[in-house]
């Protein structure tokens, strides 16, 4: 390794203990917000240095973009006076011992791990990617190769959001915006890229780095970008057109997945000739779906046509 990338991994690790440290230890909670978020983005960065482009595009839109667009949401709802304070001086008493056991044994699995040989799946995994449906192992992966697993975690995630609207409490008139007066008007230059970027990353999953999950992250954080500079779901998108979308991911999985078996009697045996098509059906419905249902966490209830903020 060159000297000057050591010298540069060694000031991103440095960064990064740092913003972990001053993330968990600030008094400011704004503050310590902004360091989790800068920390997310360095943490694409060392993804980027791991060649694993795939995981960084998704760091920097889940990590940094949209959970801290969360922690900001949580932020201006909190009480900054004697309630925050407890809050955090609770957590600190309670939270360092098993913070401190958890490092021990994180450090300890590390050590035992990087002891052991790792042989790894690359070769299966090139072996069997004639017959993937796609270019990328990455989306053959978690596709094909491993789709009963793609299937189950959209399924998660689509419970998640049912749980969350079953409380039945409709947050989106109280979605706090952000102070900054320019802020609409760049949303409006920006939202176009994201929705560009979004599907360039769903176009790009068959044959490189990118796929559904990187692209329904970035198009949620569009989304919360959007909502936080003070736009309304319009009604027309309510009620029945948004179950729809929610759900798009997992119908398009189980429709494909019952179809094949239909024709092949296995469940996920993706017919060769027909792979490709079938493959991206899924992953354009998927996207757009993680898409929809990270934005629906983010409101925490079921919206409805509010007044007062453009659509």
């Amino acid at each position: 390794m060159h000297p000057v990338e050591m010298l540069f991994d060694a000031l991103l690790l440095l960064s990064m203990v740092v913003l972990a440290w001053q993330g968990v230890h600030a008094r400011n909670l704004f503050r310590a917000v902004v360091s989790f978020m800068m920390f997310g983005l360095l943490t694409a960065v060392a993804w980027v240095r791991l060649e694993a482009p795939d995981i960084a595009l998704a760091e920097a839109a889940l990590g940094a973009g949209l959970t801290g667009a969360l922690l900001l949401a949580t932020l201006g709802r909190l009480d900054q006076g004697g309630r925050a304070t407890r809050l955090r001086t609770t957590f600190m008493r309670f939270s360092l011992p098993w913070m401190a056991l958890g490092l021990a044994g994180t450090t300890l699995l590390l050590a035992v791990t990087l002891a052991l040989p790792a042989p790894g799946l690359d070769e299966a995994v090139l072996r069997a990617m004639p017959a993937a449906g796609v270019d990328s192992p990455v989306t053959a992966v978690l596709l094909n190769f491993r789709a009963w697993d793609t299937l189950l975690e959209i399924a998660v995630m689509l419970l998640a959001v049912v749980a969350l609207w079953s409380l039945g409490q409709d947050v989106l008139a109280s979605t706090p915006r952000l102070p900054a007066p320019a802020l609409p008007a760049l949303v409006r230059l920006l939202f176009p890229l994201f929705l560009l970027s979004t599907f360039y990353l769903l176009w790009r999953g068959g044959h490189g780095p990118g796929g559904a999950f990187p692209a329904g992250a970035l198009l949620a954080a569009g989304l919360v970008l959007a909502l936080l500079a003070g736009a309304r779901v319009p009604e027309r998108m309510t009620g029945a057109p948004l179950r729809c979308a929610l759900a798009a991911g997992l119908l398009a999985f189980l429709m494909v997945a019952v179809g094949v078996m239909a024709d092949r009697g296995v469940f996920f045996a993706y017919p060769p000739q027909h792979a490709p098509i079938l493959i991206a059906m899924v992953e354009i419905a998927a996207g757009l779906s993680i898409g929809v249902m990270l934005t629906a966490l983010f409101l925490g209830g079921e919206p409805t046509d509010v007044e007062g903020g453009p659509s």
